[in-house]
């Protein structure tokens, strides 16, 4: 079932700019019309300025005009002994650019875990908190 999209992700992995960490990572979304959208994390000297796979994906499949509502699910694969989870930042971009409820496909190409963004950050910040 999720076999294509985390062949996409592993080929999103192969443009991975990683000369600092050395820990290479690919996205990939598919949306609800069949769209995929790729990302690789890309490091910088600056370590603020890198940029990871999961947010470079989601960002691409925004900047195309898709949407929240648009989200079918999301691969995220690296190439570490154990699977990747998203960091902190990617955690909280996810919980607000597609839905709390749909997969989240995380794999090392040995193990594959399927969660998704409720599981990954319970009580998540969003936008109701904004309101006063």
């Amino acid at each position: 079932m999720y076999d294509e999209i985390i062949a996409k992700a592993f080929e999103a992995l192969k443009n991975a700019y990683a000369p600092y960490s050395g820990y290479h990572v690919g996205a990939c979304v598919r949306c609800r019309d069949g769209r995929y959208f790729l990302g690789a994390n890309i490091e910088n000297a600056s370590y603020g300025a890198t940029s990871c796979a999961e947010r470079n994906a989601i960002f691409s499949c925004y900047s195309n005009g898709y949407r929240k509502k648009d989200v079918e699910m999301i691969a995220i694969v690296s190439d570490g002994e154990r699977i990747g989870t998203p960091c902190g930042i990617c955690r909280q971009v996810l919980s607000e650019l597609m839905p709390s409820d749909v997969p989240v496909v995380l794999s090392n190409g040995k193990e594959t875990l399927v969660t998704n963004m409720q599981e990954l950050l319970p009580m998540a910040f969003d936008s109701e908190d904004l309101i006063r």
